[in-house]
């Protein structure tokens, strides 16, 4: 390519441009446009702020304001999902109050010991106070959230503990009931213990298989536990008698008695009015002859009695 350069004062002038010219000169004219665009895009950002051009801010704000979109809505989606947590968490607490209710109950704790309804007492020195040591921070989404499903997790674990727990208590509450812990007749007085005496008609050294309480003919005589009756019969020497099946082979017998009030068959509970005392068979008095045999050996009653304590009076259990 060739160039004519025409001046007045000077002749024309021929200037030839190669293909290596025209290269170098497209180099620099886009080197020269993108200074001045980068000159202008720094300017713009520098001065932004202090010239309040329109657009340099609607082009700042805008990755700012999807930023803060999006963070908004990630707090607000955990909010979300944290408050259905929450809720179940507190559906959950609610059923472990009635379950501790429960156990409590079968523990034989009393309320004013430990209330589930009550917050328990919790205090301690201010974190963010000058004498505390260990300070305090802020917990980040991701930790409540943490801590939150931490908190889920120990909820079901203590609920499936309460829940063992109790099944442990009511079993061993039923057992106990089905044991003869509970004094058939009310009367402090016994007449003749377990063991070896002297026999009140041949006067000969006989081991005795029972307890004897001795009361006024017609007071009632309770069932020492739940079970089923197995015998309900006059016998030559027990007289009026009847013998109860607690399970596990293990039977109550209750003889003398002047009337019988259960039947073969009869389901009788713990402390039910199951016959009233007498003197009938081989008596010389208004008594109840009470035996306890396990696998058909005869056990000393008095060992079950005081398993039982005190406060299981029979007067008490027939009042009910």
């Amino acid at each position: 390519m060739q160039i004519i350069v025409l001046h007045p004062r000077f002749s024309a002038r021929t200037v030839t441009l190669t293909s290596r010219h025209i290269v170098a000169l497209g180099v620099l004219f886009l080197a020269a446009v993108l200074t001045v665009a980068a000159l202008l895009y720094y300017l713009t950002l520098a001065h932004a702020g202090s010239v309040r051009l329109p657009f340099a801010g609607q082009a700042m704000a805008a990755p700012s304001q999807d930023e803060a979109g999006r963070k908004e809505r990630y707090v607000r989606e955990n909010l979300t999902a944290m408050a259905v947590k929450l809720g179940e968490m507190q559906a959950q607490l609610m059923r472990l109050d009635a379950l501790g209710e429960r156990v409590q109950g079968l523990a034989g704790v009393k309320p004013e010991e430990f209330n589930f309804k009550e917050k328990p007492p919790r205090g301690g020195a201010d974190p963010a106070s000058s004498g505390s040591r260990g300070g305090s921070r802020e917990l980040s989404m991701q930790e409540f959230q943490q801590t939150l499903d931490a908190l889920a997790r120990d909820l079901e674990h203590r609920a499936d503990y309460l829940n063992v727990v109790e099944s442990s208590l009511m079993a061993d509450k039923i057992r106990f009931k089905l044991l003869p812990t509970i004094k058939p007749v009310n009367s402090s007085y016994n007449a003749s213990s377990f063991g070896w005496r002297l026999d009140p008609f041949s006067g000969r050294s006989a081991f005795h298989e029972g307890l004897d309480f001795a009361a006024p003919a017609g007071t009632p005589i309770v069932a020492a536990a739940g079970g089923v009756v197995i015998a309900s019969e006059y016998h030559h020497q027990y007289g009026n008698m009847l013998e109860i099946d607690h399970g596990n082979q293990l039977v109550t017998r209750y003889a003398h008695a002047s009337r019988l009030l259960s039947q073969v068959g009869d389901i009788v509970r713990r402390g039910q009015h199951v016959a009233d005392l007498g003197s009938t068979g081989r008596s010389t008095g208004a008594h109840l002859h009470f035996e306890v045999l396990l696998k058909g050996v005869p056990q000393d009653p008095h060992k079950f009695l005081i398993a039982g304590g005190p406060q299981e009076k029979a007067a008490a259990l027939v009042s009910r």
